[in-house]
């Protein structure tokens, strides 16, 4: 299995370009799978610099609606005439915004997606040999605390709590894709019923507002909990919280960025 990050918020390869945004493209023995597309083109930039045809990618996986991990779509698929969409209806559907500095909108422009090629998937379900696409995910632990300033606008104007349930994980082959995790990352773990040896994504855990004793315990269940498990992240999770999380998680917790990943 081989990771490559495409998109991220930081790079340490100085001809890689970066925006706050995530893609990722994973490669199993079965599939060729783009894992959110980031805010732009610069997921197709990036990968002719890396020598990487994205033309010949099978699936490509939607984890929410926002902008910053759907925005890159209409891009893709101009230069992928075969790729499967995995999305979830609400996704496609819903306006989203974030209060973080001023109100804005951070819904994506979505493209015209041949109805042959769109998997709509609200509940959780294998939609192909070795690919289980979580939806739903149920809420027995805490969500991130940076949710607080995301919203959907209702039919009427008025904005309500973004509850994301247009929010999915991937899984395949002991991999689990978080995306965002803004539905928590111990959420999505709990609603995973097959072992986990690889978790990559954000975890939605921004610095100042979970605080170190909370980013703490959090480390603490999940090295007790997923003792064999190595978790790799970047994009939403700030600094501070990473090295929170490192003091506990220890080689358990890696940090990625644009460029090849090796994950265990």
């Amino acid at each position: 299995m081989k990771c490559t990050v495409l998109v991220d918020n930081r790079t340490n390869n100085p001809a890689l370009e970066t925006e706050h945004g995530l893609s990722v493209l994973l490669e199993t023995e079965r599939h060729l799978i783009l894992l959110d597309t980031g805010a732009s083109d610069l997921l197709v930039r990036n990968a002719q610099k890396m020598g990487i045809d994205l033309g010949t990618v099978d699936y490509v996986f939607i984890s929410h609606g926002h902008k910053d991990h759907a925005g890159g779509l209409k891009h893709f698929l101009a230069i992928n005439n075969k790729a499967k969409v995995i999305v979830s209806p609400d996704a496609m559907s819903g306006k989203f915004y974030s209060r973080r500095g001023h109100l804005h909108s951070i819904t994506s422009d979505w493209p015209n997606i041949p109805e042959e090629r769109l998997l709509r998937v609200d509940k959780t379900c294998e939609i192909a040999d070795g690919i289980t696409v979580m939806a739903h995910i149920p809420q027995v632990y805490p969500k991130p605390v940076g949710n607080q300033n995301l919203f959907i606008e209702t039919g009427e104007g008025s904005f309500v709590p973004d509850d994301f349930r247009h929010e999915l994980a991937l899984y395949t082959e002991g991999f689990l894709f978080t995306g965002c995790a803004h539905s928590g990352l111990e959420n999505i773990l709990a609603a995973c019923s097959w072992p986990v040896q690889t978790v990559v994504g954000g975890f939605h855990l921004l610095d100042g507002y979970e605080s170190e004793e909370e980013l703490t315990d959090l480390s603490s269940r999940l090295k007790i909990k997923y003792s064999d498990t190595h978790f790799y992240t970047s994009h939403c999770t700030g600094n501070e919280a990473f090295l929170v999380m490192k003091k506990q998680l220890g080689d358990s917790l890696q940090a990625f960025s644009c460029g090849c990943l090796q994950v265990e």
